[in-house]
């Protein structure tokens, strides 16, 4: 056994039970979320980019999948709250009521977020919700208007809350889309270093 080799394996341990010790789980493999994202972009039909540049995507940029990033939240739901019009990147107003509070734990420390159900989901009698959210690393490793989670309505009052799914409003790609803007209030103190990262790979 070389010594190189020797490194690298004291080296990959050390990273393993570092960490362990932080509560994190790391996974430099795609998931299925990465998997069906790039593919949808890569997709001339359904992607939201311009002709010219599907021809050049490499893929997005992703943070590895961390597994403290993804909790069971609480879901306190507001009752038939009223619909207000929702700012988007347009002159479109977004017609959205606030379905409920996400109150979760992430590291330790306890925070929430409102989710939105939108008019169009009411009307179709879908069970779409929207979590459009701002955190630390807007405008450095991220987008700085946010980014967004697609939910569903659970059954009871708890929901799988995963921002390693965290994407990128289409607005952000191609100038077309109309895109909610973030409510100010909807911002976590933290860095979410998972989900979608800015822009694309070049």
């Amino acid at each position: 056994m070389n010594q190189n080799f020797k490194l690298t394996v004291v080296f990959c341990v050390f990273l393993f039970f570092f960490n362990c010790k932080e509560g994190k789980r790391f996974s430099t493999t795609e998931s299925e979320f990465h998997k069906s994202l790039n593919a949808l972009f890569k997709d001339a039909s359904r992607s939201p980019l311009d002709p010219e540049d599907i021809k050049s995507f490499k893929g997005l940029s992703f943070f590895p999948v961390d597994s403290s990033f993804a909790v069971v939240a609480k879901l306190k739901k507001t009752n038939a709250s009223d619909f207000f019009e929702m700012k988007t990147s347009t002159t479109r107003l977004s017609k959205e009521r606030v379905f409920g509070i996400l109150s979760f734990t992430i590291k330790g420390f306890d925070y929430s977020l409102k989710v939105y159900q939108s008019e169009s989901s009411v009307l179709e009698s879908s069970d779409y919700l929207f979590l459009p959210y701002l955190d630390a690393t807007n405008g450095v490793t991220t987008y700085g208007g946010g980014r967004y989670i697609d939910l569903k309505i659970p059954e009871g009052d708890r929901i799988w809350l995963d921002f390693n799914k965290s994407y990128n409003p289409y607005c952000v790609y191609n100038a077309r889309y109309s895109c909610p803007i973030v409510p100010r209030e909807n911002f976590l103190p933290i860095k979410v270093e998972a989900g979608v990262m800015y822009k694309y790979k070049n």
